[in-house]
């Protein structure tokens, strides 16, 4: 079978070999049914940089200065996207005119709703893979068998703590909550921003600010979200309490560490044993094995355009339910116009 030809834009975290988050090159590299054959960036140094990492992986390679014109030249099989998130609807829209039979996108995924009501229209007949990485790391797939077995139970709540940011990094937040919930739908949010008066005029943390909400699900599970980020100072990291009518899950800094508790046992609480990553970043292969499954198949990934949404809609409710001191909005009635273009990425155009 021929490889899958891949076009990657935005390039500047791939200029080197070590596998880590963000290194799709590296990831790529692991699996064998890909090919690069292309890649765009608006610096002409990181340009350089990524042809000379990884010439004698692929040396076909051509670097482009101009995204359009690379897709309509190359016409790849797959688009890597890794540029920042205020171009993705266009590149997107661009890449799937091109032909493309997959799209691996980085997160965040838009600036607005009405962006993302873009992008998913464009990718309804093929394949997004939205790089929410626990979707395939061991341990976190674990966690989520044992909770369909039933080992807590009935989930009647799941509490987050640990969010850095509602855009940027709170899509993982929000997936992981679903995920763990069982991928039941959000039909409302209520919330509140981080109130940031205090913040001097050049606080990165005005750009993307954290917030506490609560998300109604259809089955009447509540999913709440606290304000704790590591990013921010001192918080904790990534961690998660499932509250069942058998007993509670504590998932911490970032599904590390797992206990179950339950009134039952005599020790009431134990540790679970979880997966060890096997590398620096297992949940970067996987998901390039994923995407390219999925195109053969013609199945969606494990975190597709219903996942993407979810994730996305959130942020953007919280940000509009604050606006109306925290009342409850219907994931029906959102404002598709509010914009968080949340941070710079580092390869936009001069």
């Amino acid at each position: 079978m021929d490889k899958l030809t891949v076009a990657i834009a935005g390039c500047h975290r791939m200029i080197t070999r070590k596998l880590g988050s963000h290194n799709f090159a590296a990831a790529l590299h692991s699996v064998e049914e890909v090919d690069v054959v292309a890649v765009f960036d608006f610096d002409s140094t990181t340009r350089d940089e990524f042809i000379d990492c990884w010439k004698d992986v692929w040396p076909r390679v051509r670097a482009h200065d101009d995204y359009q014109k690379m897709m309509a030249t190359v016409n790849p099989d797959i688009l890597l996207l890794a540029t920042r998130q205020t171009m993705h609807a266009d590149q997107i829209e661009v890449a799937v005119q091109s032909g493309v039979k997959g799209i691996l996108c980085d997160k965040p995924l838009v600036t607005s709703l009405s962006e993302m009501d873009r992008v998913l229209l464009a990718c309804q007949d093929i394949p997004l893979l939205f790089a929410l990485d626990r979707r395939w790391f061991d341990r976190y797939r674990l966690i989520r068998r044992l909770i369909t077995k039933g080992l807590v139970g009935d989930i009647s709540s799941i509490i987050s703590y640990g969010l850095s940011n509602l855009i940027n990094h709170g899509c993982h937040w929000y997936d992981s909550l679903l995920a763990l919930a069982g991928d039941v739908e959000p039909v409302w949010v209520s919330g509140l921003v981080e109130d940031l008066s205090g913040e001097p005029d050049d606080s990165r943390r005005l750009i993307d600010p954290s917030g506490r909400a609560q998300i109604g699900l259809n089955n009447g599970v509540v999913l709440y979200i606290t304000v704790d980020g590591k990013h921010q100072g001192d918080g904790l990291p990534m961690s998660f309490e499932v509250v069942g009518s058998k007993g509670r899950l504590f998932v911490l800094d970032d599904a590390k560490q797992t206990f179950h508790w339950t009134i039952d046992e005599t020790s009431q609480i134990k540790q679970i044993e979880t997966p060890r990553d096997i590398n620096p970043w297992p949940a970067g292969p996987a998901m390039v094995s994923d995407l390219v499954s999925s195109i053969h198949s013609g199945k969606r990934t494990a975190c597709d355009i219903d996942q993407a949404r979810r994730a996305t809609e959130i942020g953007f409710a919280i940000h509009q339910s604050s606006l109306s001191s925290g009342k409850r909005i219907n994931l029906t009635d959102l404002d598709r116009s509010i914009q968080i273009e949340s941070f710079p990425w580092g390869n936009e155009p001069n």
